[in-house]
Formats: C-alpha cells, sequence, structure tokens
C-alpha cells in the first residue's frame, strides 16, 4: 500500500470532524466567537434545526477586509496574540471554528467594523473560497451557515430529531448567556422565538441571578444561596441551590471555567461530595458556580471542542469547591427550599387553577361516624389530657434528655432551653414560630406571626443529632481501635499515595506504616467504623487519592456512621412530645447548621404562608 498526502479538501473534512459533529457545534463556535468580539447582542436564528440554516448575528467589532479573507484559512486567528498557549484569554483561540464549518456547509460572512465605512462580504462552499465583495450591513458581523454537512452527507444519518438538536443548541446558548450576563441573547428557530434574554442591569452578583432565574427559573432564583471565596488568585462565585431543592439528574449543574462552559468531572465530582451528607441517594444539587483564576493555571487547549479542561492543581480546585459549598450550605440553617409548601397546597387544590370565593365549594363530610379522636394538646396554660398539671407550671426540658434517645457516652444531654410562655406574642417572631398542636405523635405544628410550619420531628431531630456527632468528632479527633493481628494490603503503586499523607489519615483514625515495596500494613482503625473491610477500604483510599488527592473514602464512611447513629438516636415519629419539648426542637432547628433536612436528605419541614392557606379557603380571588 502506498503513502500519499491526503488532499486539503479531506483533511479539512476530516479536522471539521472533531469540531463539528452537530448544529449546535455550530451555533457554539460562532456564538463565542461574537463574545470575543465584544458583542452586546447576539441574535441566532435556525431553519430545520439548523440542518438548512444556521445565522449568527452580532455587534460586536467587526473585521477588516483582509482580516475577513484570512478568517477562513485554518489556524488563522487574532486571538492568540504572543502565541502563548499558557496564557488564553478568549473563548475561541485554535482558529478551526470557520475553516471547519465553511468545509462541511455552504458559508458567508459579512462584517463591516466600529466606526467602518463600508462593509464587506465572503461566502465559501466546500471548503472552496470566493472573492471578497461590499456588502450592506451594520457595525458587526452575520455569519450564515446554508446545508450543513451537504459535503459529508454520512454525518446527517447520525444527527438525532429536529426537537432534540433545537435543545441541544438552546443548551449552549444558555450556558454561554450564563456565563456572560453582560450580553443580551435570542435565540429563534423556523420563525418561532424560543428564548430572548437583555442584559440586566446591577452588579455582578445581581445581573448573575437575574439572567440564572430568567434561564433555570424563578424557583431556583427563590432557593440560591450565594458564595464568593477568593483563595490567593483563585475565585469561586455563583450560586448554589438548597439541598431540598434537587433533581434527579446533573443536568442543571453548570460549571464555568474563566467565563467558559465546562463539563469537567472533577468539578462536578467536587459538587457531589459537597452535598453527599444532606442530600437523598439518587438526587442531585442544582447549582452555577464560576472560577476565576489565572490562564495559566488552566489548561483549555485538550480537546478541540474545547469543553474539557486540566487544573494545574486539581486538589486544591477541588477542595476549594467542597469546602465553599459545604460552609455555605452549613450557614444556611435550618432554611428549607419553597417548593415544600407549594407541593403541599397542590395535593389540596386537584386543578392548576387556585379556588375564589365564587367558585370555591368545600369537600363533602363523611355520613358515617367518625372515630374516636385523641385531643390535640394545646398550646399554653391549658392542661394536657390526661394530666392535671398545667404546662406552664412544667419547667421546660431537653428534648434529648432522655437517656433512651442518646447515651451518656455518645452525646451528652444538651443544655434546658429557657422557651418564653406560649401566650406571648414575641414567641410567633422565631423563624420557625411558637409550636401549637403534635399530629399523629409525628408532626409538630406551629405558628409564625404570617404562617404555619409542619416539622416532622423525627427528621428534624435527626440532623440535629448527627451534626452534633460530627461536632464532637472534629473536635475530640477520633478514637482509634488496635487490631489484634495488623492487616497487611498490597497495593501496588498506590500504596505510596496512602504513605504519603500518614498524617492526614492518622487523624482520621487510620494508622498504617510502609511493609515493603507496594504494601503497607494496618495497625489500628477508626473504632466508629467497627468491624469492615480493611483492605477494600485501602484500595478505595489509594485509587481517589491517584485521582483526587483526598482521602474521600474513610470521610464517606464516617459520615455515614454519623447518620446511622444519628437515625436511631433521634426522637421517633409516635413519640408524644410536650409543648415545651417542641418549642425547644423549633430552636435548635433555628440554631444548626443543615437543619432544613434530614441526614437522608428530606425536608424536615414546611412552610405554608398565610395568603396561601386563605387562597385555599377561598378567602383570596
Amino acid at each position: 500500500m502506498t503513502i500519499r498526502v491526503l488532499p486539503a479538501t479531506l483533511v479539512n473534512r476530516i479536522a471539521a470532524g472533531e469540531v463539528i459533529e452537530r448544529p449546535a457545534s455550530v451555533v457554539k463556535e460562532l456564538v463565542e466567537n461574537a463574545i470575543d468580539a465584544g458583542a452586546a447582542r447576539i441574535d441566532v436564528t435556525l431553519e430545520r434545526a439548523g440542518k438548512n440554516r444556521i445565522l449568527v448575528q452580532d455587534d460586536g467589532k467587526g473585521m477588516s477586509r483582509e482580516e475577513l479573507a484570512l478568517s477562513v484559512q485554518r489556524h488563522a486567528t487574532s486571538k492568540l496574540p504572543s502565541d502563548d498557549l499558557l496564557d488564553i484569554r478568549c473563548l475561541g483561540f485554535r482558529g478551526e471554528a470557520l475553516p471547519s464549518i465553511a468545509s462541511v456547509s455552504r458559508l458567508k460572512v459579512t462584517t463591516r467594523q466600529q466606526g467602518g465605512e463600508n462593509a464587506w462580504s465572503f461566502s465559501v462552499e466546500g471548503g472552496e473560497a470566493g472573492n471578497v465583495v461590499p456588502a450592506t450591513q451594520p457595525a458587526g458581523t452575520r455569519v450564515e451557515v446554508c446545508d450543513l454537512f451537504y459535503a459529508t452527507p454520512a454525518r446527517l444519518k447520525f444527527l438525532k430529531s429536529d426537537r432534540t438538536e433545537i435543545q441541544q443548541a438552546a443548551d449552549i446558548i444558555n450556558r454561554l448567556a450564563m456565563a456572560h450576563p453582560g450580553i443580551a441573547f435570542s435565540f429563534s428557530s423556523d420563525g418561532k422565538k424560543l428564548r430572548g434574554l437583555e442584559a440586566p442591569t446591577g452588579d455582578l452578583f445581581d445581573a448573575r441571578l437575574a439572567r440564572l432565574r430568567d434561564i433555570m427559573g424563578k424557583e431556583f432564583a427563590e432557593n440560591a444561596l450565594a458564595l464568593d471565596v477568593q483563595r490567593e488568585a483563585i475565585r469561586l462565585s455563583g450560586f448554589a441551590a438548597l439541598p431540598t431543592f434537587n433533581r434527579a439528574t446533573s443536568v442543571e449543574q453548570y460549571l464555568f471555567v474563566n467565563h467558559r462552559p465546562v463539563r469537567d468531572k472533577l468539578l462536578l465530582g467536587s459538587v457531589r461530595a459537597a452535598y453527599q451528607d444532606v442530600l437523598a441517594h439518587g438526587r442531585y444539587p442544582v447549582a452555577a458556580l464560576f472560577f476565576d483564576l489565572p490562564p495559566t493555571e488552566v489548561d483549555v487547549n485538550v480537546h478541540p471542542a474545547k469543553a474539557e479542561v486540566r487544573f494545574r492543581d486539581a486538589g486544591a480546585i477541588r477542595g476549594m469547591i467542597v469546602g465553599a459549598l459545604r460552609q455555605t450550605l452549613a450557614e444556611a440553617g435550618f432554611r428549607a427550599s419553597t417548593g415544600g409548601g407549594a407541593q403541599a397546597l397542590k395535593r389540596f387544590i386537584p386543578s392548576h387553577h387556585a379556588p375564589s370565593a365564587h367558585n370555591y365549594h368545600a369537600p363533602a363530610l363523611p355520613t358515617h361516624p367518625p372515630t374516636q379522636l385523641s385531643p390535640l394538646r394545646s398550646f399554653g396554660g391549658q392542661k394536657r389530657a390526661g394530666n392535671s398539671t398545667a404546662l406552664h407550671e412544667t419547667a421546660p426540658r431537653s428534648f434529648m434528655a432522655d437517656a433512651s434517645l442518646l447515651t451518656q457516652e455518645m452525646a451528652p444531654p444538651m443544655a434546658v432551653f429557657a422557651v418564653p410562655d406560649a401566650g406571648d406574642p414575641d414567641h410567633l417572631r422565631y423563624p420557625l414560630g411558637a409550636a401549637r398542636a403534635q399530629l399523629h405523635k409525628t408532626y409538630i405544628v406551629a405558628e409564625t406571626a404570617d404562617s404555619l410550619v409542619i416539622v416532622d420531628q423525627h427528621a428534624a431531630h435527626e440532623r440535629l443529632v448527627q451534626e452534633r456527632i460530627k461536632t464532637e468528632l472534629g473536635g475530640q479527633g477520633l478514637a482509634r481501635q488496635k487490631l489484634l493481628i495488623p492487616e497487611v494490603v498490597e497495593l501496588g503503586a498506590g500504596a505510596e499515595f496512602l504513605l504519603a499523607r500518614q498524617e492526614e489519615l492518622q487523624a482520621l483514625g487510620l494508622v498504617i506504616e510502609s511493609f515493603g515495596e507496594g504494601t503497607v500494613v494496618v495497625r489500628e482503625t477508626p473504632a466508629a467504623l467497627g468491624s469492615f473491610d480493611v483492605k477494600a477500604l485501602l484500595r478505595d483510599l489509594a485509587d481517589q487519592l491517584r485521582e483526587h488527592g483526598e482521602a474521600l473514602a474513610l470521610k464517606d464512611r464516617l459520615d455515614h456512621v454519623s447518620a446511622t447513629m444519628a437515625c436511631h438516636g433521634s426522637v421517633r415519629a409516635g413519640r408524644a412530645l410536650s409543648i415545651a419539648e417542641m418549642n425547644a426542637l423549633l430552636r435548635q432547628m433555628e440554631a444548626t447548621p443543615y437543619s432544613g433536612q434530614c441526614s437522608h436528605g428530606r425536608p424536615t419541614y414546611i412552610e405554608l404562608k398565610r395568603r396561601d392557606v386563605e387562597t385555599l379557603f377561598g378567602r383570596r380571588g
């Protein structure tokens, strides 16, 4: 077989396959070019999901006649002035976008420089360039891509349905719009406007939140927690949702590095790790996080699509995400998502329309005799059923004081709370209000100045106990138990990663020593873990240290242990509580991090605003 040099047109089509996979790839490259050109507004139009026509119009700085002729030559770019691939400050820099698009479509570019007198147009068909000719065009650039993949028809067979391709293009625009809130975007398909985003006003944080509200929805904005952390030259900012506001997939986790949307497994894994102790299994957090760091600290020249990045210090980046998110979630305290009350109201209202005084009908009452119900224990000064002692005469006692809840060794009794008198109106000013009753010996009903709060006593107390256990573990260090027979574990190359972190592992209760090349011996293990597979743990630790640089598996196991102890040591559903105990539980929730959700990620309470309840009963039109 004779070796030959491939024709330039074929080389370009092969190279285009790495950059242009589908219509959304064209949209991405052209919109990124418009952003790099300093556009304040970008309009994107598709016909037949982009297979027939893709039009991107911007009001950026435009190009001169000479630059326009060079723009479709492979690896010709204005965005790498110093030839330094370690100092990339633009979204595009490889000079591949327009040449790749031109090799698989019919391309027409019309441009006019800001302040320029003339506009110019240039057409390319199947890689064959025409002449630059005068044109009519406002300041900026207009790129029209027709008959995509006509030169490579096999690629058309692998495209998805029009609806899927439109969704892919919309996702690209959404991500770029999130990263650049100062730019207005519009997106239309087959004559129908699908997205219109005006540039919001205000500082960067306000503008970002407004843009995220437009794209991710009002409910996300209502449940988003702002974070802004700076470590040396690296800054992490953005918004992360409360744990109780979550999704079934990771599709709403948006990550940006130097204003570039990325899909990075390290970053996604870090977000998941930060939420692991407050999120139910199979649920995913919602977040939009923005990294700003020196270009020399990150490599974006990994793949032609530029969606993957590599960090110089991946461990520091991961630790920054986990630490910032956990601190932000902890500072949120007892706050839970606003969706719980809305979901509860939907259970009462079968239709999507709120009832009004004119169309509301009370449900029919049952005709059969009601079963005997236990009287609700009323609040403040009244006597409990079957007890001659008035509540206001009973000293409040801690809801954790019962020895059956937690052993003295696990956690000493909590301090007794001085609960205000039940009739004191100031008591309603607490965020979770004043306890009024207990339903089914499981749910605490509380009243605030403008809402009704229902608390799951077991879920709430489970979180309180777990946070207490975690505090004790962190403050006193972990108790260790010596192995009667030290465990020898062969790890090969992974042994050096563990031995390099001996001190950190010892602080977590795991004492290891070198036992020859590729082998370690385990002499002590965390007592809290009890009996477990030491070899499996060591292998997991070695793998994760090699990949992420942090002993995640051991921490995961300790979190699981504390959650298990909390679940078994908390107030059970079915236990009757006094009003004082219920109020003590509410006050402790208000002072405890993560108390808006239990150890399994379920909400610990829901809140119904007074106006919602009035609407439910037809008091509001």
